[in-house]
């Protein structure tokens, strides 16, 4: 399963550990207790679980997510370190092209604000002139401009001899990058409640809302218990 995040990102399912029996059978081991089985009693227990913070048991299932995002966006996810580990696309090892983002702008926040954005830039779609339908609005023609320069800088420097590890340092924010990411259910489910909150950047909240697209129908009970 992949699903399509922003313009050529995404997040894919590659493999998990467990089901909502794994949290149900780990919670029960205290009382030498085990069920082969998964019914309402199981269902109660893992409502219970969640609700008064018992979150061990839901640390026993594991899941294996690979992700295309935005360099900044992966620096968000990548402040979420219990009970997840990545390993991410090395450009000291791969020289092929790299990918950049076209971002849907925002406004600056409201003065109030020290961080965030305000409303999307609706007039970046309106006139202008276009070319194969993307709009060549300034703030468009302008990032376009700068990303491909630096594209461009960045392999003339693989050209000229520079290592490839050295070379990345031309690279800007705006690139996409690939990782690997296996965490606990408990971990993707705090994940998700701090990226989809409203206040979390837009672009995050896109990706927390596939990774949980993805994760439900794995753990359906457990899922809503931790993320309600």
């Amino acid at each position: 399963m992949k699903i399509e995040v922003l313009d050529k990102g995404h997040v894919e399912y590659i493999d998990h550990m467990g089901d909502d029996r794994t949290v149900a059978n780990s919670a029960r081991v205290s009382f030498a207790s085990h069920k082969d089985s998964f019914d309402e009693k199981d269902e109660k227990l893992i409502n219970y679980l969640a609700e008064h913070n018992h979150w061990t048991p839901f640390a026993h299932p594991q899941i294996t997510l690979r992700v295309k995002a935005p360099i900044p966006i992966r620096t968000q996810f990548f402040k979420s370190k219990v009970g997840l580990v990545e390993n991410e696309i090395s450009r000291r090892y791969v020289s092929i092209e790299p990918e950049f983002y076209y971002p849907k702008w925002r406004s600056k926040p409201d003065k109030s604000k020290k961080q965030g954005s305000g409303d999307f830039i609706d007039s970046i779609e309106e006139g202008g002139e276009t070319s194969g339908g993307i709009s060549y609005h300034p703030l468009y023609r302008d990032y376009e401009a700068h990303m491909k320069a630096s594209i461009k800088l960045y392999e003339d420097l693989i050209t000229m001899g520079v290592a490839p590890e050295q070379a990345r340092f031309a690279l800007p924010q705006g690139m996409f990058t690939e990782w690997y990411w296996t965490g606990s259910l408990s971990a993707y489910a705090r994940v998700y409640k701090q990226r989809s909150h409203p206040h979390s950047q837009w672009e995050t909240r896109q990706y927390a809302k596939a990774i949980s697209e993805i994760i439900e129908p794995l753990f359906p009970v457990s899922w809503k218990a931790l993320t309600n």
